[in-house]
């Protein structure tokens, strides 16, 4: 089900970013194409040569490299998915895309994308149960975002309760079912 398609990854700074590198080797496993957007917090977890060695593509971090010049379009990765998927979505990041604060390259790109999105939080119990985080999922579900619920469990604060991504595997299998519903209808 998932063959062929094109899959933009965005991962933002949580502990669970080290879970991408499990979720580019599965959809490339899949034969998906994937492309890799990262904010600058999410490198403080996992670097952009993991993600681009597994993806076999380059990773945009930024709007423009600084070096070169050289524009990274949110336009064109927008248009270029057939699926954006966020994960691990953080807190800050769930409140910049519910609200429209295109300061970094993942919103700017969330904001121009044309394809479903789809979203794994990661945060931990408190800021998960919060009612703002609560509110800002709702209004990006309002929107048509398909939110992947997070999974329960020991955090890395060493609380237990919701707010772990879930697991590159189950993410996984969630894309492939959206594709088979969809060939279906």
């Amino acid at each position: 089900m998932l063959k062929g398609k094109k899959i933009l990854l965005g991962v933002t700074g949580s502990i669970a970013a080290y879970k991408a590198a499990y979720l580019v080797r599965l959809l490339v496993k899949e034969q998906c194409e994937v492309k890799v957007l990262m904010t600058k917090s999410a490198q403080d977890f996992i670097t952009p040569l993991t993600l681009s060695t597994l993806s076999k593509n380059p990773v945009n971090c930024e709007t423009f490299d600084k070096t070169s010049g050289q524009w990274n379009s949110h336009i064109d990765l927008g248009y270029w998915a057939d699926v954006f998927l966020i994960a691990p979505a953080t807190a800050s990041s769930l409140a910049k895309i519910a609200i429209g604060m295109a300061d970094n390259l993942l919103v700017a790109t969330y904001l121009a994308a044309r394809c479903p999105v789809w979203i794994a939080p990661a945060m931990d119990v408190d800021m998960f149960r919060h009612e703002a985080t609560k509110s800002n999922i709702q209004t990006l579900r309002n929107r048509g975002v398909h939110i992947i619920e997070p999974a329960s469990g020991e955090l890395a604060s060493g609380l237990i309760g919701e707010g772990r991504m879930e697991e590159p595997d189950v993410i996984v299998k969630e894309l492939k079912d959206f594709f088979s519903k969809k060939k279906n209808s």
